[in-house]
C-alpha cells in the first residue's frame, strides 16, 4: 500500500477566490441562476426557428485551429453561426453598463468577453463561416430575419 504524504500547513490552507464575494444573499443567488445555454433570448430564438420549419443545432461545439466555440445556434450545412448576446455580458454598446460595485473584476471580465467574441468570430469567419450576433434586446421577428437572411 502506498504510503501517504501530508502536505506541509502553508499549502492547506484556503486559497483567496479569485472572485469578490456577493454583496447579500439574493444577488448571489440571481448571479448563480445566469445561464450559459438556453437563456430566455435563445430558446425564444429557436422556437420560433423551428415553428417556421428550420432546424439547427444547438450548442454545437466548433473545434477551429486556434479556437473552440459554442454557438447558440448553427446551420452546419450552410456554415452559419448564430450568437444570441446578453446585453450586460458582452457589454452591448446601447445597453451595456459599468458595475459600480467591484469593478476590478467586473471591468476586466466584461473586456476579456467583448476580446472572446472578436477573437471567435474572426476564426469562425477566417474558416468559411458565416456568423450573426443578435443583442438579447433585438425583437423576435428581427432576430429572425436576420438569420433567414444568414442562412437563404
Amino acid at each position: 500500500m502506498p504510503r501517504r504524504v501530508t502536505p506541509p500547513a502553508a499549502e492547506n490552507e484556503a486559497k483567496p477566490k479569485p472572485y469578490p464575494a456577493a454583496a447579500n444573499e439574493g444577488r448571489s443567488r440571481n448571479m448563480k441562476a445566469n445561464r450559459r445555454t438556453d437563456t430566455k433570448p435563445e430558446v425564444t430564438l429557436r422556437k420560433a426557428l423551428h415553428r417556421l420549419g428550420y432546424r439547427y443545432r444547438k450548442d454545437l461545439p466548433i473545434v477551429l485551429d486556434a479556437v473552440r466555440v459554442r454557438p447558440d445556434i448553427v446551420f452546419t450545412s450552410r456554415k452559419v453561426a448564430i450568437f444570441v448576446d446578453g446585453c450586460f455580458w458582452h457589454v452591448c454598446p446601447q445597453h451595456g453598463r459599468q458595475p459600480t460595485s467591484n469593478e476590478w473584476y467586473w471591468t476586466p471580465k466584461l473586456r476579456r468577453n467583448v476580446d472572446r467574441d472578436k477573437l471567435v468570430t474572426g476564426a469562425l469567419e477566417e474558416a468559411g463561416w458565416q456568423v450573426v450576433r443578435i443583442w438579447e434586446h433585438v425583437p423576435l421577428p428581427d432576430a429572425v430575419t436576420a438569420v433567414e437572411n444568414a442562412i437563404t
